[in-house]
């Protein structure tokens, strides 16, 4: 299958693996990674820059396929490191980063400077917006049905996708999903 996620991220099916604290370790990224879709290690699942490097290292020997690491901006008393984090990423020759949380723009030039491409977790139409104005690469837009990540709105998938499509012109793909195929079906059950 190509699409412009596929052709973006090198990739063969246009499956992103989200970042997930305490599951997005390199078993699951290069799993993800070698079925043809991108797998994503969890950046702050990781409690130091050093031990981020080591999970890159690891994926690295599980896959010869593009994978990338998620790294989480959230509001805390006591920041994570960052800009070390960041240094753990580039040193780890990853190419794709995907961010969540606060705005992550003053993260970008460092990162698009070493040739990584972002996509941003967005929970709504004017957020996406705003990551596809500041530089990012592609966004996940995250409905209401995406566990973690309920935003301010708590728009549902089959609204907020549609919206996406026509305000956006960077690719992005869709989190959350349906709980199963009747939400699809346009026509009425006989």
């Amino acid at each position: 299958m190509k699409t412009r996620i596929t052709e973006l991220f090198g990739i063969q099916h246009p499956i992103i693996q989200g970042g997930m604290h305490y599951v997005g370790f390199a078993e699951l990224a290069a799993a993800v990674s070698n079925a043809g879709g991108l797998g994503i290690i969890t950046g702050l699942t990781q409690d130091s820059p050093e031990k981020l490097a080591a999970e890159i290292a690891r994926c690295r020997e599980m896959t010869d396929k593009p994978f990338g690491v998620n790294l989480t901006f959230l509001p805390a008393f006591a920041a994570p490191d960052y800009p070390g984090y960041i240094d753990a990423i580039i040193g780890g020759g990853i190419k794709i980063v995907e961010t969540a949380g606060r705005n992550p723009q003053e993260y970008l030039p460092k990162l698009k400077d070493a040739g990584i491409k972002i996509i941003h977790k967005c929970t709504s139409v004017r957020h996406s917006l705003k990551a596809q104005k500041i530089g990012c690469d592609a966004v996940s837009v995250d409905g209401f049905e995406c566990g973690g990540h309920p935003g301010e709105d708590d728009i549902p998938n089959m609204i907020l996708l549609p919206r996406a499509a026509d305000e956006l012109e960077i690719p992005f793909v869709a989190s959350g999903g349906m709980a199963d195929a009747r939400s699809l079906v346009a026509s009425p059950r006989e």
